[in-house]
């Protein structure tokens, strides 16, 4: 049994990507990796999404669109107030502009982005570039 089914799941998207595949099937899942993967898809690092329910849990097919080059979960979840969040953007991203962070806020998860537009602070999620 594995603890952190999101950590998982970001390994295994990158283990896929780096040797080429197009497809990853991702069990077991949860609601908080769902939303992560919206918002990669949003952010065109991921393609489509399907989630299938089975009798033991379900699991997510994710279409692998060869746009990640490092991806990761971020433990501790720091928490972090709008204006701090750029510390940790020099921490996990390559450069200004490229790349997200993924924070969960009171009003849900968003993009480092949008939480600095909003002026929301929260707790860091994931990573992705």
């Amino acid at each position: 049994m594995n603890n952190d089914t999101l950590a998982h799941a970001m390994s295994a998207i990158m283990n896929y990507e780096k040797i080429g595949r197009k497809e990853i099937v991702v069990h077991p899942t949860s609601k908080v990796m769902k939303k992560v993967f919206e918002l990669l898809q949003n952010s065109r690092y991921l393609g489509a999404a399907e989630t299938v329910t089975a009798a033991k849990g379900g699991y997510i097919k994710v279409n692998l669109l060869g746009a990640i080059n490092k991806c990761g979960v971020i433990k501790p979840r720091f928490a972090v107030s709008w204006d701090e969040i750029e510390k940790f953007e020099k921490r996990y991203l390559p450069a200004k502009d490229i790349g997200i962070i993924i924070v969960s806020t009171e009003e849900g998860m968003m993009t480092h982005k949008e939480a600095k537009e909003k002026g929301k602070g929260g707790r860091l999620i994931a990573y992705c570039y």
